[in-house]
């Protein structure tokens, strides 16, 4: 697959901020089928950067109701990436 297409945006939270400044760990929306070693790679290739460790996570959907219809979210995968000591990626630090 394509780095583009493992990697889907950026998740700019209250706490993935926090653990960016802190710790060096970013946080991704990543393709469902993407394992630990494709979002590795794409994050090196696309950032430039040396990744130390990734824990992917699989995000249940929730169930939502609209008047008496419910209806589900969709099931995603998100990735927090942690990078080598003393690296950044110099796109996410004005977030």
């Amino acid at each position: 697959m394509e780095p583009r297409a493992i990697i889907k945006q950026y998740l700019s939270t209250e706490k993935s901020t926090v653990t960016k400044e802190k710790e060096g760990k970013y946080a991704f929306a990543v393709d469902i089928r993407a394992n630990k070693h494709k979002v590795k790679q794409a994050v090196e290739k696309l950032f430039g950067v040396h990744v130390d460790a990734v824990r992917p996570v699989i995000v249940p959907g929730k169930l939502k109701r609209l008047g008496r219809y419910e209806g589900k979210t969709p099931v995603w995968k998100k990735a927090i990436v942690t990078l080598k000591s003393d690296e950044r990626i110099a796109d996410f630090e004005n977030l």
